[in-house]
């Protein structure tokens, strides 16, 4: 069985120590990264080496490594490219053996990087130090409070595994998750790839325990056979949702420009994903719509699902998009329809989708209602409308009486309690519940569902979409399981 702390990556996310070159007391990249990585409070030593401030940002600052009172566990570089060897020639001396270089200016800029390039690599491994990088924005790993890049992660820590061959993206994505209550695990830049590459990171993020599903950003894959073995031995276990953007001729020239990455035929990718059990997002949004339902969701038996709407465009909308995402509009059985006319008006419509049309009890919409359609032998997920009419019920409490503070107050504890009483159902009875809402989701009352465990996405489109990759890799998960893979575990 193999041990996460063997990967070559396990020190350079998970450090003690870290010595960190190019901070200074003016603006510049290294200054930001070092305000990055106090920010996230990193709670081992930050050496700062600086050959002539004595003390940079209010703290004290080494000549050289060599006078570092300790062997730091990282080396993060972000100098000039020109410098770089002979700073890993000093890292090498001390004892170093995990190094980022965050510096561009190799291989991506032309044949003088390339060759600046090598010699880096040639110095790194005479002393046996692994690198990331060159040309990348670092890492981030918030379960341990480390973060290298040039961004303040705010995000809560999380369960998606990044991979990304864009630096930018990855920092990017901070504010974005956090606007859908998620949060990276573990998040790498590998930029040029130089050294530790995309295959190192999936390897380590299959046995990252906090890790779930894993995103991929992909403009090119160097190491092929290598890369379709590690995700074959993955999938059966964990999801991976991959992004790759060097099928069309821009995409091509972009990441050649970008990280030197060496682009092929959209179709060759498109099979190495089917042949690998790789979910492909089509966009930024699939991509973390994807991981954030393969992360929060249960895997569902089939692909047939139900609507649940108290609206008849919305219900009507949904309907639309799971066929044209390729899902089956379940039909219910008779005992359903007698069960749901003890819950619904005359006025519904009990086909699917299940229409209500109103209700007087709350209840009825997150417990008997979602619980009878859940129940019936021929629904695999249900997908529900959630119109959250926070203001009506606050209003409605205002005129009862009650202050306009209190009537928010109330109404918000209302909809949490159902909110609770859904995220229930879902886990009691193992079926995918999935939300859809043309609210803003990072609405205080949206939220409250979301953290209750229930996925709610924007508009009924994205759920379709995220519910047909759900059943897909439920689909591949099934095929692959019976893959013995040794030293691969779930998390």
């Amino acid at each position: 069985m193999k041990l996460i702390e063997e990967n070559p990556l396990y020190t350079i996310v998970n450090p003690r120590s870290i010595a960190l070159f190019g901070a200074s007391n003016s603006f510049s990249m290294g200054t930001v990264i070092y305000k990055c990585i106090k920010h996230l409070e990193f709670p081992g030593p930050l050496y700062v080496i600086h050959p002539r401030e004595k003390h940079v940002q209010g703290v004290n600052a080494f000549p050289s490594i060599r006078d570092c009172p300790e062997i730091p566990e990282l080396a993060v570089i972000v100098l000039p490219a020109q410098v770089v060897g002979e700073t890993l020639e000093a890292c090498g001396q001390k004892g170093v053996k995990r190094a980022i270089v965050i510096s561009g200016g190799f291989k991506e800029s032309g044949d003088n990087g390339e060759e600046l390039e090598r010699e880096m690599i040639a110095t790194a491994r005479k002393y046996g130090i692994r690198v990331l990088g060159p040309n990348c924005i670092g890492v981030t790993n918030p379960h341990r409070q480390l973060n290298t890049t040039t961004f303040p992660y705010t995000a809560p820590s999380g369960y998606i595994g990044m991979v990304s061959q864009s630096g930018s993206f990855i920092v990017q994505m901070f504010t974005y998750l956090s606007k859908m209550g998620l949060g990276f695990s573990t998040a790498f830049s590998v930029g040029n790839e130089a050294d530790l590459d995309c295959v190192d990171c999936l390897e380590y993020l299959a046995l990252c325990p906090h890790t779930k599903v894993i995103a991929l950003y992909l403009e090119g894959i160097r190491r092929g056979r290598e890369f379709l073995d590690a995700a074959r031995a993955i999938t059966p276990h964990k999801p991976v949702v991959a992004l790759y953007v060097g099928g069309s001729e821009g995409g091509k020239r972009a990441g050649r420009s970008h990280t030197g990455a060496l682009a092929g035929p959209d179709y060759l990718y498109e099979g190495a994903f089917r042949q690998s059990g790789i979910i492909r997002a089509r966009s930024v949004t699939e991509l973390f719509d994807f991981c954030y339902i393969l992360g929060n969701t249960p895997l569902p038996k089939g692909r047939r699902v139900v609507i649940q709407t108290d609206s008849g465009g919305p219900g009507t909308a949904a309907a639309d998009a799971c066929s044209r995402a390729g899902l089956a509009l379940t039909s219910l059985s008779s005992e359903t329809v007698e069960k749901l006319t003890e819950y619904v008006p005359a006025t519904a419509s009990i086909r699917n989708p299940v229409d209500i049309t109103f209700y007087k009890n709350p209840e009825y919409y997150t417990e008997g209602i979602p619980r009878t359609l859940l129940s019936d032998e021929n629904t695999d997920m249900l997908l529900v409308y959630i119109l959250m009419p926070f203001e009506i019920i606050s209003l409605f409490m205002e005129n009862m009486g009650m202050s306009r503070d209190q009537a928010i107050r109330e109404s918000l504890t209302m909809l949490d309690q159902q909110s609770a009483s859904l995220a229930q159902l879902a886990q009691e009875l193992g079926k995918p519940v999935v939300g859809y809402t043309f609210r803003d989701v990072s609405e205080e009352v949206i939220q409250g569902l979301m953290h209750q465990g229930v996925t709610v996405f924007h508009g009924s489109e994205r759920a379709a979409r995220a519910l047909d990759a759900l059943s897909r890799y439920a689909s591949i998960r099934e095929k692959m399981q019976s893959v013995s893979v040794e030293g691969v575990t779930t998390g």
